[in-house]
Protein backbone atom coordinates (compact mmCIF):
# COMPACT_ATOMS: atom_id res chain seq x y z
CA UNK A 1 0.00 0.00 0.00
CA UNK A 2 1.36 3.69 -1.03
CA UNK A 3 1.31 5.78 1.83
CA UNK A 4 -0.98 8.81 1.58
CA UNK A 5 1.52 11.45 0.96
CA UNK A 6 3.31 9.33 -1.84
CA UNK A 7 -0.21 8.16 -3.23
CA UNK A 8 -0.20 7.26 -7.02
CA UNK A 9 -3.26 9.57 -6.84
CA UNK A 10 -1.63 12.72 -6.57
CA UNK A 11 -0.40 12.64 -10.43
CA UNK A 12 -3.54 14.07 -10.53
CA UNK A 13 -2.46 17.51 -9.25
CA UNK A 14 0.36 17.46 -11.60
CA UNK A 15 -1.70 19.04 -15.09
CA UNK A 16 -3.37 21.70 -12.62
CA UNK A 17 0.18 22.70 -11.18
CA UNK A 18 1.69 23.16 -14.40
CA UNK A 19 -1.58 24.79 -16.15
CA UNK A 20 -1.12 27.18 -12.50
CA UNK A 21 2.31 27.71 -13.65
CA UNK A 22 1.54 28.78 -16.78
CA UNK A 23 -1.07 31.10 -16.09
CA UNK A 24 0.81 32.68 -13.82
CA UNK A 25 3.34 33.48 -16.59
CA UNK A 26 0.89 34.74 -18.62
CA UNK A 27 -0.40 37.60 -15.69
CA UNK A 28 3.47 37.97 -15.27
CA UNK A 29 4.27 38.62 -18.80
CA UNK A 30 1.44 40.70 -19.58
CA UNK A 31 1.67 42.86 -16.67
CA UNK A 32 5.69 43.48 -16.96
CA UNK A 33 4.60 44.00 -20.83
CA UNK A 34 2.31 46.67 -20.37
CA UNK A 35 3.27 48.48 -17.26
CA UNK A 36 5.99 49.54 -19.76
CA UNK A 37 3.43 51.20 -21.82
CA UNK A 38 1.48 54.39 -20.60
CA UNK A 39 -1.13 55.75 -21.54
CA UNK A 40 -1.17 58.98 -23.69
CA UNK A 41 -3.69 61.16 -21.52
CA UNK A 42 -1.36 60.73 -18.25
CA UNK A 43 -4.03 59.53 -16.24
CA UNK A 44 -2.65 57.86 -13.12
CA UNK A 45 -4.42 54.24 -12.23
CA UNK A 46 -5.86 56.40 -8.55
CA UNK A 47 -6.91 59.17 -11.17
CA UNK A 48 -8.96 56.89 -13.31
CA UNK A 49 -10.50 55.01 -10.38
CA UNK A 50 -11.75 58.33 -8.64
CA UNK A 51 -13.05 59.46 -12.06
CA UNK A 52 -15.37 55.89 -12.58
CA UNK A 53 -15.95 55.59 -9.03
CA UNK A 54 -17.65 59.08 -8.88
CA UNK A 55 -19.36 58.55 -12.42
CA UNK A 56 -21.29 55.50 -10.98
CA UNK A 57 -22.24 57.64 -7.94
CA UNK A 58 -19.57 56.17 -5.87
CA UNK A 59 -17.62 58.80 -4.62
CA UNK A 60 -18.00 57.74 -1.07
CA UNK A 61 -15.80 54.49 -1.82
CA UNK A 62 -12.11 55.56 -0.49
CA UNK A 63 -9.35 54.75 -2.81
CA UNK A 64 -6.09 53.51 -0.79
CA UNK A 65 -2.36 53.09 -1.63
CA UNK A 66 -1.25 49.42 0.15
CA UNK A 67 1.87 47.59 -0.07
CA UNK A 68 2.47 44.40 -1.99
CA UNK A 69 2.52 43.80 -5.48
CA UNK A 70 -1.02 43.23 -7.43
CA UNK A 71 -2.74 43.09 -3.87
CA UNK A 72 -5.50 45.06 -5.70
CA UNK A 73 -8.28 44.53 -4.63
CA UNK A 74 -11.71 45.89 -3.53
CA UNK A 75 -13.43 45.22 -0.03
CA UNK A 76 -17.22 45.29 -0.25
CA UNK A 77 -17.09 44.77 3.70
CA UNK A 78 -16.33 48.21 4.17
CA UNK A 79 -16.81 49.96 0.81
CA UNK A 80 -12.89 50.38 -0.07
CA UNK A 81 -11.14 50.23 -2.52
CA UNK A 82 -7.18 49.64 -2.48
CA UNK A 83 -4.37 49.87 -4.74
CA UNK A 84 -1.05 47.98 -4.22
CA UNK A 85 1.95 50.59 -4.19
CA UNK A 86 3.45 49.87 -7.80
CA UNK A 87 -0.42 50.17 -9.43
CA UNK A 88 -1.46 53.31 -7.33
CA UNK A 89 0.45 55.89 -8.83
CA UNK A 90 1.20 54.53 -12.33
CA UNK A 91 -0.51 55.78 -15.72
CA UNK A 92 0.80 52.46 -17.43
CA UNK A 93 -1.80 50.21 -19.60
CA UNK A 94 -1.66 47.64 -17.14
CA UNK A 95 -1.94 49.76 -13.66
CA UNK A 96 -4.97 51.55 -15.66
CA UNK A 97 -7.02 48.22 -16.18
CA UNK A 98 -6.51 47.04 -12.90
CA UNK A 99 -8.02 49.70 -11.40
CA UNK A 100 -10.82 49.67 -13.60
CA UNK A 101 -11.24 45.83 -12.62
CA UNK A 102 -11.40 46.87 -9.26
CA UNK A 103 -13.70 49.71 -9.82
CA UNK A 104 -15.73 46.70 -11.70
CA UNK A 105 -16.12 45.24 -8.61
CA UNK A 106 -17.44 48.24 -6.55
CA UNK A 107 -19.85 48.74 -8.99
CA UNK A 108 -21.09 45.06 -8.80
CA UNK A 109 -21.55 45.80 -4.94
CA UNK A 110 -23.68 48.91 -5.62
CA UNK A 111 -25.86 46.86 -8.35
CA UNK A 112 -26.48 44.18 -5.97
CA UNK A 113 -24.59 41.47 -8.85
CA UNK A 114 -26.03 38.16 -7.41
CA UNK A 115 -23.01 36.12 -7.69
CA UNK A 116 -20.77 38.58 -5.94
CA UNK A 117 -23.62 38.56 -3.17
CA UNK A 118 -23.05 34.77 -3.23
CA UNK A 119 -19.40 34.70 -2.80
CA UNK A 120 -19.67 37.08 0.12
CA UNK A 121 -22.22 34.91 1.73
CA UNK A 122 -19.96 32.00 1.45
CA UNK A 123 -16.58 33.18 2.41
CA UNK A 124 -17.00 32.68 5.95
CA UNK A 125 -17.67 28.79 5.61
CA UNK A 126 -15.22 28.19 2.62
CA UNK A 127 -12.50 29.96 5.15
CA UNK A 128 -13.58 27.41 7.72
CA UNK A 129 -13.77 24.46 5.15
CA UNK A 130 -10.81 24.61 3.09
CA UNK A 131 -9.06 25.01 6.81
CA UNK A 132 -10.24 21.91 7.87
CA UNK A 133 -10.97 19.53 4.81
CA UNK A 134 -7.62 18.33 4.18
CA UNK A 135 -6.90 17.67 8.16
CA UNK A 136 -9.64 15.78 8.53
CA UNK A 137 -10.37 13.98 5.27
CA UNK A 138 -6.24 12.44 6.02
CA UNK A 139 -6.58 11.73 9.79
CA UNK A 140 -9.51 9.66 8.87
CA UNK A 141 -7.94 7.56 5.95
CA UNK A 142 -5.05 7.52 8.28
CA UNK A 143 -7.53 5.44 10.88
CA UNK A 144 -9.67 4.11 8.36
CA UNK A 145 -12.75 6.88 9.18
CA UNK A 146 -15.46 6.70 6.75
CA UNK A 147 -17.14 9.54 8.42
CA UNK A 148 -14.61 11.71 8.48
CA UNK A 149 -13.28 11.50 5.06
CA UNK A 150 -16.62 12.22 4.26
CA UNK A 151 -16.81 15.16 5.98
CA UNK A 152 -13.47 15.78 4.70
CA UNK A 153 -14.26 15.95 0.95
CA UNK A 154 -18.18 17.61 1.94
CA UNK A 155 -16.17 20.53 3.79
CA UNK A 156 -13.70 20.56 0.30
CA UNK A 157 -17.41 21.24 -1.93
CA UNK A 158 -17.59 24.33 -0.64
CA UNK A 159 -13.96 25.42 -1.79
CA UNK A 160 -15.27 24.12 -4.79
CA UNK A 161 -18.56 26.77 -4.71
CA UNK A 162 -16.63 29.73 -4.22
CA UNK A 163 -14.53 28.92 -7.30
CA UNK A 164 -17.34 28.39 -9.57
CA UNK A 165 -18.90 31.94 -7.95
CA UNK A 166 -15.67 33.57 -8.30
CA UNK A 167 -14.91 33.24 -12.53
CA UNK A 168 -18.04 35.10 -13.57
CA UNK A 169 -17.30 37.79 -10.68
CA UNK A 170 -14.04 38.59 -11.91
CA UNK A 171 -15.15 37.95 -15.53
CA UNK A 172 -18.07 40.52 -15.22
CA UNK A 173 -15.53 42.97 -13.42
CA UNK A 174 -13.30 42.79 -16.24
CA UNK A 175 -16.09 42.75 -19.14
CA UNK A 176 -17.03 46.70 -16.80
CA UNK A 177 -13.61 47.91 -16.62
CA UNK A 178 -13.26 47.96 -20.25
CA UNK A 179 -16.07 48.78 -21.50
CA UNK A 180 -15.90 51.91 -19.05
CA UNK A 181 -12.57 52.95 -20.36
CA UNK A 182 -13.74 52.74 -23.62
CA UNK A 183 -17.09 54.61 -22.74
CA UNK A 184 -15.37 57.51 -20.74
CA UNK A 185 -12.07 58.00 -23.07
CA UNK A 186 -9.76 57.70 -20.63
CA UNK A 187 -8.08 54.47 -22.54
CA UNK A 188 -8.07 55.44 -26.45
CA UNK A 189 -9.10 52.27 -28.69
CA UNK A 190 -6.00 51.32 -29.54
CA UNK A 191 -4.93 51.59 -25.69
CA UNK A 192 -7.85 49.31 -24.68
CA UNK A 193 -6.43 46.36 -26.52
CA UNK A 194 -3.42 46.10 -23.69
CA UNK A 195 -5.86 46.32 -20.78
CA UNK A 196 -7.38 43.29 -22.18
CA UNK A 197 -4.49 41.65 -22.64
CA UNK A 198 -3.79 41.76 -18.66
CA UNK A 199 -6.76 41.23 -17.35
CA UNK A 200 -7.35 38.61 -19.46
CA UNK A 201 -4.16 36.76 -18.13
CA UNK A 202 -5.30 37.58 -14.61
CA UNK A 203 -8.49 35.52 -15.37
CA UNK A 204 -6.65 32.81 -16.49
CA UNK A 205 -5.22 32.37 -12.73
CA UNK A 206 -9.25 32.39 -11.34
CA UNK A 207 -9.54 29.79 -14.08
CA UNK A 208 -6.25 27.76 -12.96
CA UNK A 209 -7.01 27.61 -9.31
CA UNK A 210 -10.64 26.21 -10.08
CA UNK A 211 -8.62 23.44 -12.10
CA UNK A 212 -6.93 22.66 -9.24
CA UNK A 213 -9.57 22.31 -6.74
CA UNK A 214 -11.42 19.92 -8.82
CA UNK A 215 -8.05 18.13 -9.51
CA UNK A 216 -7.83 17.93 -5.39
CA UNK A 217 -11.33 16.98 -5.01
CA UNK A 218 -11.40 14.26 -7.33
CA UNK A 219 -8.19 13.12 -5.49
CA UNK A 220 -9.65 12.39 -2.58
CA UNK A 221 -12.35 10.98 -4.04
CA UNK A 222 -9.95 8.18 -5.44
CA UNK A 223 -8.61 7.76 -1.57
CA UNK A 224 -12.05 7.31 0.07
CA UNK A 225 -12.75 4.55 -2.92
CA UNK A 226 -9.17 3.17 -2.84
CA UNK A 227 -8.68 3.11 1.45
CA UNK A 228 -11.48 4.34 3.19
CA UNK A 229 -13.42 0.94 2.34
CA UNK A 230 -10.34 -1.30 3.90
CA UNK A 231 -10.51 -2.96 6.99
Amino acid sequence: MFPFFFDPTFMLLIPALLFALWAQSQVKGAYAKYSRVFSRQGTTSEEVARILLNQFDLGHVPVNKIPGNLTDHYDPRNKSLSLSQGVYGSSSIAAIGVAAHEVGHAIQDKSDYLPLKLRNAVVPVVSIGSTMAFPLFFIGLLFRGQMLMDLGILLFLGVIVFHLITLPVEFDASSRALRVLADTGLLASDEIGGARAVLRAASLTYVSATVMAFAQLLRLVLLRGMFGSRD
